[in-house]
């Protein structure tokens, strides 16, 4: 069985779930993961926002500008006078859940509640069409076997345990649909994956039916050697290692969210990334081969704050390492970047949302310096020792740009520098002029 992971842009009109529908028809089976139709995860954070505030006028507007276009959607999605109708009752049951909100105390809980409703929108309505074109497809609810524990990791035993049981109900059906992004926590409430985190339902459930193949099918035709979005002259690359992915996902290349890897890894499945718009492109394979050229990609990330943390004592003191991650480690911020020096240490995080409790604590025994707005540009590719003057292209492209950190060696894939993020867009040209 392959699963096929569809993103908001592959399901944000009528006329793109018909040419889905076109691209899972075939004699094997599948397992079909649709995120929210493009815009509305947005709206949904928008109305949440509202009633979070109080502001429940406000909030009635946004829910009736968000189901405005769902009517004209389910007219051009189905044929029949009946799909229609039934259409229409599903966008309708679920404008007259969300407005249920209204008026009522709204927290946190009701927030990730709200959000799981783009997912169960899309999936409903495309489930529907496929019954009207005679598919023997099934709707699975992702919040049936999609669970997180208390640290918002997934549950890897009960998702296979329970997807394989739901899946076992149907042995006539060839084509299973189901929710990304959302799960349920351990309190048994509607909980999330996080933003993006519909290429991580993908892998989860590609990992735990032991998947054939796991596509990802997005507006772009493969992940690029640079960002398309700041370099003119990019290309797709043809084969990436599962580490090569990994690097890039995470920092920065947009096409693939950052937990997707590590499932589809563990064993081994093949993953490709392909283009909903141009289906006849080759795309990414991300797999255990890769190219041959030394010098594979470019991603950045920007919104990273970095951190001079300098020992009071003339040298590092035994110890002194362990005390300042044990800080990063209490308030859960993960560290991205880390250089060191015989008095100091400097490391970058991207969530600065305990930054002023973490500084307290380090200028109890140090002496500390913070740079906001800066961006780690991450190289990616095969950096070994016997490959001289791979590095040295890297550093004369980037001749007349500032960097403040450089991290090389803690892996054979990945060369990251810091700069300050106005200078990120030069350095990505310079980098894909003199690199590629």
């Amino acid at each position: 069985m392959k699963v096929l992971k569809f993103g908001g842009t592959s399901v944000g009109k009528p006329d793109r779930m018909h040419s889905i529908a076109r691209l899972i028809a075939g004699k094997d089976r599948k397992l079909v993961v649709l995120s929210a139709v493009s815009g509305t995860t947005n709206a949904l954070v928008a109305i949440a926002a509202a009633l979070t505030e109080g502001d429940h006028g406000k909030g009635s507007q946004l829910i009736e500008a968000l189901f405005a276009p769902y009517h004209e959607f389910v007219n051009l999605l189905y044929t029949t006078a009946e799909a229609k109708q039934k259409g229409e009752a599903i966008v309708n049951t679920h404008c007259d859940y969300i407005k249920s909100y209204v008026g009522k105390p709204f927290g946190e809980k009701e927030t990730k509640e709200l959000l799981a409703e783009g997912e169960l929108i899309s999936t409903a309505l495309f489930q529907e069409y496929l019954l009207e074109i005679n598919y023997q497809s099934v709707l699975l609810p992702a919040l049936e076997f999609m669970k997180i524990d208390d640290d918002n990791e997934p549950v890897h035993e009960y998702i296979e345990q329970m997807l394989t049981a739901e899946i076992a109900k149907y042995p006539e059906a060839q084509y299973f649909i189901t929710q990304g992004f959302i799960a349920k926590n351990t309190k048994g409430e509607i909980d999330n994956l996080k933003r993006g985190g519909s290429d991580y339902t993908a892998s989860l459930v590609g990992a735990a039916i032991r998947a054939e193949e796991i596509q990802i099918w997005t507006d772009i035709d493969g992940m690029h050697n640079n960002d398309p979005r700041i370099v003119k002259k990019t290309f797709p690359i043809a084969a990436l290692t599962f580490d090569e992915a990994a690097e890039l996902a995470y920092f920065g290349a947009k096409i693939l969210h950052p937990s997707t890897i590590l499932p589809a890894k563990k064993y081994r499945i093949p993953v490709r990334l392909l283009n909903t718009m141009q289906p006849e492109a080759k795309g990414t394979v991300i797999a255990d081969q890769t190219s041959d050229k030394d010098i594979k990609a470019i991603a950045a990330k920007d919104g990273i704050t970095a951190i001079k943390i300098k020992s009071s004592r003339m040298l590092l003191a035994y110890g002194f390492l362990r005390r300042v991650f044990e800080i990063f480690e209490k308030y859960k911020t993960p560290i991205d970047m880390i250089t060191t020096s015989e008095v100091a240490v400097s490391v970058t995080i991207d969530d600065a949302k305990n930054l002023t409790a973490i500084l307290e604590e380090l200028k109890s025994f140090c002496t500390v310096e913070v740079d906001a707005n800066q961006s780690i540009v991450c190289i990616v590719g095969d950096f070994l020792e016997d490959k001289p003057g791979l590095v040295n292209k890297i550093f004369e492209a980037l001749k007349n740009i500032p960097i403040r950190m450089i991290s090389y060696g803690g892996s054979k894939n990945n060369v990251s520098l810091l700069i300050h993020t106005q200078h990120k867009n030069e350095a990505l040209n310079a980098l894909n002029e003199g690199v590629f």
